[in-house]
């Protein structure tokens, strides 16, 4: 399987192939992008060095393109295909079907891969953007139990990807609304959950913490907690009386423990999310998940996961905390 890990920048670009990447994925520095953060992302020489980087070294590099332009700003997101093309990216990932099809008219050899934020959870969707876009590739939401991911190898027209660890999106990706209902800015259109500019942290006389998204408190810390980045799906909220996690815990999904299930159902790539973390994250995860895959097919019976390898990802998780996520429920 091959190993898909995150580059927000040039830097994690290149910790992400030294620590054994076989692709990385990146995005340009505007909203054409899902990870539109202030400070991430590539302008055209850092995207260009970035893939003369990866060729180098036997690595590939994938553009993604996948959030949800309006009509008026469609030829931004055209230009950005083009350019993807120009500088040699070896595929392209698309949520937007005006995108998707400008790309496979205008590009047909530039392989295009269906994004997750493409909400493609069924066959006859998967065989849709293949017969319509010729995709080349799709990532699965993050909503999928591991039977339904093994029915969907078995059916679908193309290979897929699956996350396989990082944070947990449990929204229908795509067509999350939450962060535009509190601050009127879209993670499907203007490219991140959370903005920067809506966030405020408050610390408070006693130590504790206490954090705001558009004057809206989402949650307060304990001085010694854990703290991930505030979105509204991750917040606590006071449901009859009762404060908690309504919605979503701050965990990461850490899927390592099933890679003998999804190598044997067939899935093509293991996806590492966090093109918002650091290099030091980059890099400890790649090289965990690198290594855990390289026993694997080297001694694939009786493998299971390195304890120290855990411990690494735990170390790297959102909430210091790992879950199996909808891969592992009991209802499917």
């Amino acid at each position: 399987m091959q190993l898909v890990c995150p580059a927000g920048n040039l830097p994690a670009l290149k910790a992400a192939v030294e620590a054994g990447a076989n692709a990385v994925y990146a995005g340009f520095r505007d909203q054409t992008n899902a990870r539109a953060f202030p400070g991430l992302n590539f302008n055209d020489d850092e995207l260009k060095a970035g893939i003369a980087f990866a060729h180098a070294r036997g690595a590939k590099v994938y553009l993604a393109l996948n959030t949800y332009p309006d009509s008026v700003h469609l030829p931004q997101w055209h230009a950005a295909v083009d350019r993807a093309a120009e500088f040699g990216c070896d595929a392209i990932i698309v949520a937007e079907m005006a995108v998707l099809d400008y790309a496979a008219r205008t590009y047909p050899t530039l392989p295009r891969h269906l994004s997750v934020q493409g909400s493609a959870t069924t066959e006859p969707a998967l065989r849709y953007a293949y017969e319509r876009f010729g995709i080349a590739r799709a990532v699965l939401p993050r909503v999928l139990s591991i039977q339904q991911v093994e029915r969907l190898c078995e059916r679908a027209p193309i290979p897929l990807e699956v996350f396989a660890f990082g944070s947990l999106c449990i929204m229908v990706e795509g067509r999350c609304q939450l962060s535009s209902y509190v601050t009127g800015a879209s993670p499907n259109r203007h490219g991140v959950c959370s903005p920067a500019k809506f966030v405020r942290w408050d610390e408070h006389d006693d130590g504790r913490r206490s954090v705001r998204l558009n004057d809206v408190l989402i949650d307060k810390f304990e001085p010694a907690e854990p703290a991930g980045y505030p979105t509204v799906c991750k917040g606590r909220f006071d449901v009859g009386g009762e404060i908690f996690h309504a919605l979503e815990e701050p965990t990461s999904l850490n899927t390592i423990e099933l890679i003998p299930r999804l190598a044997q159902a067939g899935v093509a790539a293991l996806k590492i999310e966090g093109r918002q973390r650091g290099i030091a994250y980059v890099g400890a995860v790649t090289k965990t998940w690198r290594a855990a895959l390289d026993r694997y097919r080297d001694h694939p019976d009786g493998w299971a996961p390195d304890a120290e390898g855990q411990r690494t990802l735990s170390a790297q998780s959102e909430g210091h905390q790992t879950t199996l996520g909808p891969y592992h429920r009991a209802w499917h």
